[in-house]
């Protein structure tokens, strides 16, 4: 009889704990996640007198195909409309909780003495709450329909699209070694950059792709399109110095706003649930007892660390939102553990080999024991705050409360101002356009320039060149330039008064010095022209986009597909 691979025995090992553990810990009503870590714990070298994995390498690249599957997963659960519908209040309560414990986990590490790369990964674990565990723990306790649940995970949400930001931060970080501000700078503004020019392409074409073949869709292809299009791009991301997790993350996000959404979502679930078993079973098998037992001083303190950062800090997150006092705790509680992204970070700092040893199964060691923790911190917010609310001045209590509605009052007044809307518009359209007109100037100039080249002779070759990127930016030169200057907002603004004719006129003007910044740095790049010339040149160009019927019609119809397929699930529920 033939011999097995060494990597099909390590798999039957696997899925047979990960099987049984799952079984148990579903008996004990405990979240399945724990369920895999001890199975990865009982399937590693790490355990003696059991059959253990003997193909860690590839466990490990199994794994990294786990944490690709967990954030396309999140990616198609996430929407950029409820990002939009929740408010300023989730999205300040987030940011402040994720600064308020990345300082909280950075304190700590440097009172052991270690290393500053160290410090900063183990700040991002514990600013970073467990979706899984908190959502698990709702349902289980019946509070998934109050209203500090719904708050809770509204936070969740924020916090995983930070949690990518700071994927690609501390990639970055590691890379470089250094901490130099310009560089960081750099790399946000490359993140920014990348984001919007997928986002806009991706909704623009992968939805009308979608309708074009939906007759041939069935479920098989429709799985395999979608797994396709996910590591598509997480090639792609990878390609341009972003991390893998972050790429499927972006194709998620993209086919979210799809109307197929949901189906995908579906099919894709029982893949992604066997490759995230793999890698948090991978994320047992780092888990070293001796380790753990040496470095128990310091697991111990950084549990200590997220219970009153949480309860303290992440309250005043809660607070500085404009939540009242009682709501503020109860969220505050029930964030006080550390789950994927944790275990997720903790791998990156590995496999960049950035970070200890003894982090990962700290890390793991605190996970569990938060895990364990959460629905009885969740039942603790409620006499906590009686207790709060008992020796509390009076007079503290009642100026919370006024906060938490003057705060309301005025986000509700911000909404209906209508320099707001068309400052938000311009904004938008601004920052689209611009990413898009420096994405195909970028190609053009580095790919199509040399082939061109290749073809004509030098001056000719300079002029195509030109022609060519104008016409491919010339869309969105226009709706640089003209893009909502008919809309309700402007109209209202135009004829309330002089000065807000003047304010915008200014917005106007700089918008045709954007698109004209555009188009003389093409200029400047391909033939060249400068002086008197290239002014006229440039003049003529913007000027002739501007008036030019056929490209506003072109333009408004682009403008308006891309509306459409933004739209288009909303309007299909």
């Amino acid at each position: 009889m033939s011999e097995l691979e060494p990597l099909i025995v390590d798999l039957a090992l696997i899925l047979i704990c990960a099987g049984a553990m799952t079984l148990l810990f579903k008996q004990l009503k405990q979240p399945v996640v724990l369920g895999y870590i001890v199975a990865g714990f009982i399937a590693s070298p790490n355990m003696p007198y059991m059959p253990s994995v003997t193909d860690l390498e590839g466990v490990h690249t199994w794994s990294e195909i786990g944490v690709i599957f967990l954030l396309f997963s999140l990616g198609l659960e996430f929407s950029f409309r409820k990002i939009l519908r929740m408010g300023a209040a989730p999205i300040i309560a987030a940011s402040a909780i994720i600064l308020c414990m990345m300082l909280v986990g950075m304190f700590t590490g440097q009172l052991f003495g270690w290393s500053k790369m160290d410090c900063i990964y183990l700040g991002g674990m514990l600013a970073m709450s467990s979706t899984t565990i908190i959502y698990k723990a709702f349902d289980d306790m019946g509070l998934r329909q109050k209203r500090f649940a719904s708050l809770v995970l509204s936070v969740l949400i924020i916090e995983d699209i930070l949690a990518i930001v700071l994927m690609v931060m501390l990639s970055t970080l590691a890379v470089s070694k250094e901490f130099e501000g310009s560089q960081m700078l750099m790399s946000i503004l490359k993140l920014a950059f990348f984001l919007v020019l997928w986002f806009v392409v991706g909704l623009y074409l992968i939805p009308l792709f979608l309708r074009k073949v939906k007759s041939l869709m069935s479920d098989e292809t429709m799985l395999i399109v979608a797994l396709a299009l996910c590591f598509g791009m997480v090639v792609i991301a990878s390609a341009v110095g972003f991390s893998a997790a972050f790429g499927a993350f972006i194709m998620g996000s993209i086919l979210a706003e799809t109307v197929e959404a949901e189906k995908i979502e579906h099919l894709v679930t029982p893949v992604k649930d066997l490759f995230g078993a793999i890698f948090f079973v991978s994320v047992g098998m780092m888990v070293d007892v001796a380790l753990i037992g040496q470095y128990i001083v310091p697991i111990l303190c950084i549990i200590v660390a997220i219970m009153l950062g949480h309860t303290l800090l992440s309250t005043g997150g809660f607070l500085l939102s404009g939540q009242p006092l009682k709501t503020s705790m109860q969220c505050s509680y029930s964030l006080t553990q550390i789950g994927e992204f944790a275990f997720i970070l903790a791998t990156l700092g590995t496999s960049l080999h950035v970070t200890s040893d003894f982090l990962y199964p700290i890390v793991v060691a605190v996970s569990v024991f938060t895990t364990f923790t959460t629905p009885y911190m969740i039942r603790l917010s409620q006499p906590a705050y009686g207790f709060i609310e008992r020796v509390m001045p009076k007079s503290w209590r009642e100026k919370l409360e006024s906060n938490a509605s003057d705060e309301e009052e005025v986000e509700t007044e911000e909404q209906h101002s209508y320099w707001r809307a068309y400052l938000k518009q311009v904004g938008v359209t601004i920052l689209i356009h611009s990413v898009c007109c420096l994405a195909i100037i970028t190609v053009m100039l580095y790919f199509g320039k040399p082939f061109i080249a290749g073809l004509l002779s030098s001056p000719w070759a300079n002029i195509v060149t030109a022609l060519l990127t104008l016409i491919l930016c010339a869309p969105f030169l226009w709706m640089l330039m003209g893009n909502g200057n008919h809309s309700e907002d402007v109209s209202t603004l135009w004829n309330s008064g002089r000065m807000n004719r003047v304010k915008l006129v200014a917005f106007q003007l700089l918008r045709f010095i954007i698109a004209a910044a555009f188009v003389s740095y093409l200029i400047g790049r391909t033939v060249n022209w400068s002086g008197v010339l290239g002014i006229f040149v440039v003049l003529a160009i913007v000027f002739s986009i501007v008036f030019s019927p056929r490209l506003r019609r072109s333009s408004e119809k682009m403008a308006k597909r891309f509306s459409e397929n933004l739209n288009e699930r909303e309007q299909q529920d």
